[in-house]
């Protein structure tokens, strides 16, 4: 699955709503602030999406099971 860049304007009409507790939300917020990061919401985005990419590929389905394509 690859997602397409529509450029700086794209509709955004969902949204995603969930809670951190403070060592969250600190380590989050230092992270932001060491790092420089301008646009949080972005910055949320594009690390949610990577990491569900990145699943979704290991998790492809293959012809040959891991066991025995090491072989």
């Amino acid at each position: 699955m690859k997602l397409k860049k529509k450029g700086a304007h794209s509709n955004r009409t969902k949204h995603l709503l969930f809670s951190l507790n403070e060592e969250e939300y600190a380590l989050i917020s230092s992270y932001i602030k060491k790092y420089k990061i301008a646009n949080r919401s972005r910055w949320c985005r594009e690390t949610l999406i990577a990491h569900v990419l990145k699943s979704l590929d290991q998790d492809y389905p293959t012809l040959f099971g891991e066991n025995e394509m090491r072989r």
